[in-house]
């Protein structure tokens, strides 16, 4: 699975006014998403899980995308991984990398 880098920056003095607001905009749009695209989240959160060590994994759902971050991820089942991003790269889904994770995406159906 190809994966591509996101340049992003520290929200620093406003981080928790930040994620507060990604909180708030994720739940709204959670709205917008049928229970099998949550459900397609879920489990794929759930396969992460299987394959990388982490802080947290967080499911954002956005305008366009389900958004599934890694916090700072270390990969614990490379074999698993690659099947899993095999059928990830197959379904359509996205590989983002930053400073602070890995972000898999879900378009919007």
């Amino acid at each position: 699975m190809k994966t591509s880098e996101l340049e992003t920056r520290s929200a620093g003095y406003y981080a928790a006014a930040a994620a507060i607001n990604a909180q708030f905009r994720s739940h709204c749009e959670a709205s917008n998403y049928s229970d099998k695209e949550k459900i397609i989240a879920e489990r794929m959160k759930l396969g992460l899980e299987l394959c990388y060590y982490n802080r947290n994994i967080h499911i954002n759902y956005r305008k366009k995308f389900i958004a599934v971050k890694i916090d700072k991820p270390e990969i614990k089942n490379r074999k698993n991984l690659s099947l899993l991003e095999k059928d990830y790269e197959t379904a359509g889904y996205i590989k983002k990398s930053t400073a602070q994770g890995i972000i898999y995406r879900i378009p919007k159906a």
